[in-house]
């Protein structure tokens, strides 16, 4: 797959005004990336490579981060998709102001962007009914960490909102939890969560990287999942079967995202004077071994 500079791109002289080269800018979640971002980072250069481009691959947390603002010189790239966007991204209101074109994974919350998104809102919901369907009726949320959530990443915001939306609606009992994205943080997330409510019989995660720790967790406190404790996820992806049981979640379209937003980035650049365009993609939760009936509920069989 082709991660790199066009050579043309370096020389500062760009053929026909075009580097062919789309820059990624992808922080990693914490001090790593995470399996999902890196399926993420291969599929955008694979998409890219369809249309005979490449991908500049670079992190870039805030607006004055060096590799970021390395980016936006020296005819490196032709435009820009950008990654863990927050609710009020001031990377990508940078863009608007230098005019330069983007395309964001997510939505930054500002007007005439162009933008391709997961709706997290109606997932946190689906997660809570298919809870609420079994019989479940207290439950918890595994957010992301807590320096994520204040700095406003946006699917940990959506995803939470959808998850209380979830629960007022029917009527459930249910509360967010930040945890930090290692499996040592997502065990002492789920003592938290025992601790603060002992009759929890589920929870709908959102983080990926603390999902090995919740298991061991439930192992610890004598909670067999899915018997006497289910675990939802909004979103599967390579680490879906690494734990067992296998976890129920919806499938995470990674191919369509990134061939939708790769698609976009060049219809900015063939077209600049076209209208925005947004795509929000709906997936349907895949039922696997982690989620049962509650114990206590209507239909349990223990």
């Amino acid at each position: 797959m082709g991660i790199a500079v066009n050579a043309d791109a370096t020389s500062g002289t760009p053929p026909n005004g075009r580097t062919r080269t789309i820059g990624m800018v992808f922080p990693p979640a914490g001090d790593h990336y995470t399996e999902t971002q890196m399926e993420f980072i291969g599929r955008v250069a694979e998409a890219a490579q369809e249309h005979d481009y490449d991908v500049l691959l670079t992190t870039g947390r805030e607006v004055d981060d060096r590799p970021f603002q390395r980016m936006l010189t020296g005819h490196r790239v032709d435009g820009l998709i950008l990654m863990e966007i927050r609710l009020e991204d001031a990377r990508a209101a940078h863009l608007v102001e230098l005019g330069f074109p983007f395309v964001t994974i997510g939505q930054s919350g500002l007007e005439n962007t162009w933008w391709v998104d997961m709706d997290w809102v109606s997932l946190g919901r689906a997660c809570v009914r298919h809870l609420a369907d079994l019989g479940h009726r207290r439950i918890a949320f595994v957010n992301r960490s807590e320096e994520f959530f204040r700095a406003g990443y946006e699917s940990a915001h959506r995803g939470l909102e959808g998850f209380n939306q979830g629960v007022a609606e029917l009527g459930l009992t249910g509360r967010g939890h930040l945890c930090g994205d290692d499996e040592a943080e997502g065990e002492a997330c789920l003592e938290r969560i025992l601790l603060e409510d002992p009759d929890t019989t589920a929870l709908v995660t959102l983080n990926e990287a603390s999902l090995g720790g919740v298991y061991r967790g439930l192992t610890r406190a004598g909670r067999v999942v899915p018997r006497d404790f289910s675990v939802v996820g909004l979103v599967s992806g390579p680490w879906v079967e690494t734990v067992a049981p296998p976890l129920t979640a919806a499938d995470e379209p990674i191919d369509e995202i990134s061939r939708v937003a790769v698609e976009l980035m060049l219809e900015r650049l063939d077209s600049p004077g076209a209208s925005p365009r947004h795509v929000v993609l709906r997936s349907l939760i895949s039922i696997r071994s982690s989620t049962g009936p509650c114990p206590s509920g209507p239909g349990a069989e223990f």
